[in-house]
């Protein structure tokens, strides 16, 4: 149970980031709901409310640096403290351009996928690690990486640096924050969100790109946002007080073997 945790949350207006928002609420947690989209952050909360949860949305561009720097500050003046930081936001570069090889990716959108993935959790755990440290609820980071951490997806460049980054950040953050700050990650394979459905609007045959998303799975079927919302509350729960630095991949079975089903 995440009873009493105040919880921040960032891309919580849809998908992996919604459902862990939603799951952390439902355990317990007070819960701070930001995203750059207004009108789905604000619908995370009503859902949370609606539940009988308790929730507050705080806009953020996280792409901008004294955003970050504002975002850690408002979460902590709303109920005085800190306890968990969900790094869950990202995009891939198919939400900017569909030049997508590494030999034809716009420098511009290298930069401001980088800027999103994986400066911006570096910073707000920079700027949350004060906070964090003077919990007294088992403060853990939890960041948000991607089967992309581990392969090389097609067309997927940067997204697949960044998220190989956030992996060593991880380890990173878990080594300079220990013992007072446990930091985790999960890695995540095909999973029904936004941004999956991005991509596959950006292939020349969507249909043909689902096939080969799911063909690997072993539990044959995309993934869920509470599938992954449920390992998320796990990590950010005492019953893993002992787990930090990990690496957790749940992707249906894909990287077990890289097979493909008929």
């Amino acid at each position: 149970m995440l009873d009493g945790k105040i919880a921040l949350v960032t891309g919580s207006a849809g998908g992996i980031g919604r459902g862990a928002a939603i799951e952390m609420a439902r355990r317990g947690a007070s819960v701070i709901v930001s995203d750059l989209n207004d009108e789905g952050g604000e619908e995370t909360v009503e859902t949370i409310r609606g539940e009988g949860g308790t929730a507050e949305f705080i806009h953020s561009d996280l792409e901008e640096i004294d955003e970050c720097r504002a975002l850690i500050d408002q979460a902590v003046a709303v109920w005085g403290g800190l306890d968990i930081l969900h790094n869950n936001a990202g995009v891939q570069e198919s939400y900017f351009t569909t030049d997508l090889a590494v030999d034809t990716l716009p420098e511009e959108v290298w930069e401001k996928v980088y800027r999103i993935n994986l400066r911006a959790p570096w910073l707000l755990t920079k700027y949350a690690a004060p906070h964090l440290r003077q919990s007294t609820k088992g403060p853990s980071i939890i960041n948000a990486g991607s089967t992309g951490s581990h392969l090389g997806y097609p067309q997927c460049p940067v997204y697949n640096s960044t998220k190989g980054g956030i992996m060593m950040l991880t380890k990173s953050t878990a080594v300079d924050l220990a013992p007072d700050v446990r930091c985790n990650c999960y890695c995540p394979g095909s999973v029904d969100t936004p941004m999956v459905e991005r991509f596959r609007a950006a292939a020349e045959d969507p249909e043909a790109l689902e096939r080969f998303m799911v063909a690997t799975h072993l539990i044959p079927r995309l993934g869920r946002p509470e599938d992954v919302a449920k390992l998320v509350c796990f990590l950010a729960s005492d019953d893993a007080e002992w787990i930090t630095g990990a690496v957790y991949i749940i992707d249906g079975g894909s990287l077990a073997w890289r097979g493909a089903n008929a």
